[in-house]
């Protein structure tokens, strides 16, 4: 599954890559209340959040321009109130509001690139998180697999058949097979998993000790998100 890199990412073995997902967990919840929080006219509190995720980067030595496209793939959502925001006479805020969802995507790639969904599904666990949500998200991750390499296939075969197939009807056409199909490998996947003795529950590992370094990991990001947030 060469295409969905940010699993390869979170197989790492930098610093970061080494925390306690609960600490790390907890720090992306600091600081995403942090940044929440923030007014709109504190701009070089943003900047300041901006380095401090690069930074954290560098430290888990992702690309960081790999980062933020893929963050950028939440500002088409974000944009529509932006918009209204900034039509509303409020350009400030319609900034902040976009800048907001940038670094929010961008901490929670962070958080996924450094750590397997095994990682953090099992952190989520332990702090009593309602176990239908985590099974949820462990599906949807891990079917976002099947729907990629479904594409990838179907790709391959479109450029087979030559480049000069174009239009709405083809396009409509593609996802209405990239669905069906998707459909049946997940459904083959579904029952081979009853096969194996799955029971609807996926077994955590049992979580490691919460080491002083991940305790140190974890104030340092608390401490640089408040100074931020208070200073600036």
């Amino acid at each position: 599954m060469h295409h969905l890199v940010i699993d390869r990412w979170s197989r790492g073995s930098s610093s970061l890559h080494q925390r306690d997902p609960r600490a790390k967990l907890a720090a992306l919840l600091v600081f995403l209340v942090v940044l929440s929080t923030t007014r709109p006219g504190a701009q070089w509190a943003f900047v300041a959040y901006a380095v401090l995720l690069i930074l954290t980067a560098n430290l888990a030595r992702l690309p960081i321009l790999g980062l933020a496209s893929r963050a950028a793939l939440v500002l088409p959502f974000s944009a529509t109130f932006a918009l209204l925001t900034w039509w509303s006479g409020d350009s400030l805020r319609a900034l902040a509001l976009a800048e907001k969802s940038f670094l929010s995507g961008t901490a929670a790639l962070l958080l996924v690139g450094t750590t397997p969904l095994t990682g953090w599904t099992a952190a989520l666990e332990s702090w009593r998180v309602p176990r239908m949500l985590i099974l949820v998200i462990q599906f949807v991750y891990r079917y976002l697999f099947v729907i990629a390499e479904q594409v990838q296939r179907m790709r391959w075969a479109a450029l087979c058949r030559g480049p000069k197939q174009r239009g709405f009807r083809l396009a409509a056409g593609l996802v209405g097979v990239l669905f069906a199909r998707s459909w049946q490998r997940a459904d083959g996947i579904y029952h081979a998993m009853l096969a194996r003795g799955f029971r609807g529950r996926f077994v955590p590992a049992p979580p490691a000790p919460f080491r002083s370094s991940d305790a140190l990991f974890l104030s340092t990001c608390l401490a640089g998100c408040l100074a931020i947030r208070m200073l600036l």
